[in-house]
């Protein structure tokens, strides 16, 4: 197996991770070989089947990049890599100490420790520096000088990387016997013990055929690698595309990069809309808007097409492919279909950016539902220009609201986005009944008071539907809060009545948390209220805006809040009018009535 990795007929498919194994470790692994330890199975897969992916060597050889692997590694690259490096590479082992420090590193066995049945075999195995040099202990001295053959023999301490050269072995020996009759017999007991067990260690290989499908691979890989790594469907399809032959000729010999073609797409769309989140370029770690959400939109247009074309050729068939997003869907998503669909749904995107701006979520940690943009995306595709349509808007709107408000987006969505794409552009496009999304969503006015944190859509939706109705920020009063308030002013959620109030009155604290009780104000507006109850802080921001009472009561009120109810310290009040004025904004968000409950059981003071 070595052999085959060092001449390149075993490689990695490019979806692996990098080789990482510390100096601990790879010390462990040789004392294992030494002994015949069993080492856990190895698996490959034969290549030239459907499962194509782009190769690359294993780490520390010297395969040139015309070589074609005839077996792919799925597992065992950390174990192969080290035994390759330690005793075939001929190279000191790149790895990393204490810290995760990088160094390089040498690997020797003790002979007379080897062939001793009661030492530690662990104990054995020596890690010695790329200058071959040790120092004793705390620095001081040479406790070890192995920069000469000699120095070696005198120290009994035989290199592991000649173990596989046969020739380099021999005079090894050779100089190492020469230096006393009593090592005869300690050469040949290691040798038996040692270098024939490992040059006949065995390693269980599963050989897949190539005829093993894509993503038979993929399960495979999750579920045996021993490196605990999850296989990523967007890593599996770069070493897809990158292996696709047919682009490479069209495109003077160049692969094609998933992962810089979506890094060019994010970028982009982090920079025109925060609310896709951000992407890490030198870590490749992302926020937001996510590479398989990406895809899982692409899929859905994909199969959408599919699904009408066939219909098209073959009208009132009941064997239509079915419109899809789920892994397989990904696995097999061709090159030529992702070149073609990946541009319009990035510009389906930049318009998504537009219509939640639309509807007052700016950032990313405001965004109630980000698997929403999924199918909201796919629906953009698939309607082009009919979204900037007003009466399209609005419809898309009230599928959004109802979805948020509804909370229907918090479980397992695959299903869930499929019914969307189909139903919301059945409805739209064709006239067709209101999406499932529509009428199943129902608020109910007890949901409105355990709204306590923006863990939860519907909290960050309502919080939205305030600025989109109108709210003035109580400090910086001139227009009402827009992205710049919110960005700029640092505006978010801020409680109505304070933690004080509610400890002075001995108030139930769900009361106190809900978002009955709170609204979308500035930084600056939450200093000037302090911990002040709201009959004395409102008169400070009179002051602030030079404003008369009556004329702030008017700012005070676009945040659905009677301002009577401030001025008086009258929470129970307070609560239930404001109740009912929440629910007003859901039945107008939704298009249908929130479910009510009686008026003695909305205040939970």
């Amino acid at each position: 197996m070595l052999d085959d990795v060092a001449a390149g007929r075993i490689q990695l498919p490019d979806f692996q991770r990098q080789w990482k194994w510390d100096d601990d470790r790879i010390r462990a692994l040789l004392a294992t070989v030494t002994l015949d330890y069993p080492l856990g199975v190895a698996m490959t897969l034969e290549t030239g089947g459907e499962a194509q992916f782009k190769a690359r060597p294993l780490h520390g050889t010297e395969v040139g990049p015309d070589v074609a692997p005839e077996q792919l590694l799925l597992d065992g690259q950390q174990r192969l890599t080290s035994l390759f490096q330690a005793l075939k590479s001929g190279r000191p082992v790149e790895t990393t100490g204490a810290l995760n420090k990088p160094f390089r590193r040498w690997y020797y066995i003790d002979i007379a420790k080897a062939v001793d049945e009661t030492a530690d075999r662990d104990e054995a195995i020596l890690s010695v520096p790329e200058a071959r040099v040790v120092r004793g202990t705390f620095g001081r001295g040479t406790a070890w000088d192995l920069t000469t053959r000699d120095n070696e023999c005198e120290n009994g301490l035989f290199p592991l990387n000649l173990l596989f050269d046969p020739e380099q072995t021999g005079k090894w020996q050779r100089a190492y016997v020469n230096g006393g009759d009593d090592r005869w017999d300690l050469w040949s007991a290691f040798q038996a013990r040692v270098i024939d067990t490992v040059k006949g260690f065995k390693v269980p290989l599963i050989r897949l055929p190539k005829e093993t499908r894509k993503e038979a691979v993929c399960a495979v890989f999750e579920r045996v690698n021993t490196g605990g790594v999850v296989l990523n469907v967007f890593e599996l399809l770069t070493a897809t595309y990158a292996g696709d032959t047919q682009f490479a000729e069209r495109n003077g010999g160049e692969d094609f990069s998933l992962i810089e073609d979506w890094r060019a797409i994010k970028s982009a769309l982090c920079s025109g809309y925060p609310v896709f989140g951000t992407l890490d370029k030198d870590s490749g770690q992302e926020a937001g808007l996510t590479s398989l959400d990406f895809l899982q939109a692409i899929a859905l247009v994909r199969t959408y097409q599919r699904k009408k074309t066939f219909l098209a050729e073959h009208p009132g068939a009941t064997n239509a492919p079915a419109v899809s997003c789920k892994r397989r869907d990904l696995l097999h998503l061709p090159l030529a279909d992702y070149t073609q669909i990946a541009p319009k749904t990035a510009g389906a995107l930049s318009w998504v950016g537009r219509f939640l701006a639309s509807q007052r979520v700016f950032r990313e940690r405001d965004l109630p539902y980000g698997s929403q943009v999924v199918p909201l995306a796919a629906i953009g595709v698939i309607l082009g220009d009919t979204v900037k349509d007003p009466d399209v808007h609005e419809r898309l709107a009230r599928w959004y609201w109802c979805g948020v408000l509804g909370e229907l987006y918090g479980g397992v969505t695959d299903t869930r986005f499929v019914r969307d794409v189909e139903q919301v552009v059945g409805w739209i496009r064709d006239g067709g009944p209101e999406p499932d999304t529509i009428t199943e969503a129902t608020f109910q006015e007890q949901r409105l008071h355990r709204l306590t944190s923006r863990n939860s859509a519907a909290y960050k939706g309502i919080y939205a539907l305030l600025i989109k109705e109108g709210a003035i920020d109580w400090f910086f009063h001139e227009e009402p809060i827009s992205e710049q308030t919110i960005i700029g002013q640092y505006a978010d959620i801020r409680q109505v009545f304070p933690k004080t109030w509610f400890e002075h009155n001995g108030v139930d604290s769900t009361s106190m948390n809900s978002i009955v009780n709170k609204t979308p104000l500035s930084y600056r507006a939450q200093q000037t209220m302090g911990t002040s109850v709201p009959s004395a802080y409102l008169p400070s921001f009179e002051r602030h805006t030079s404003s008369p009472g009556d004329w702030f009561d008017d700012i005070v009120s676009t945040h659905l809040i009677d301002p009577k109810t401030l001025r008086a310290d009258d929470f129970e009040a307070f609560y239930r009018d404001r109740t009912a004025r929440l629910l007003g904004l859901v039945d107008r968000a939704m298009g249908k009535a929130a479910v009510r409950e009686g008026a003695s059981d909305g205040y939970a003071g």
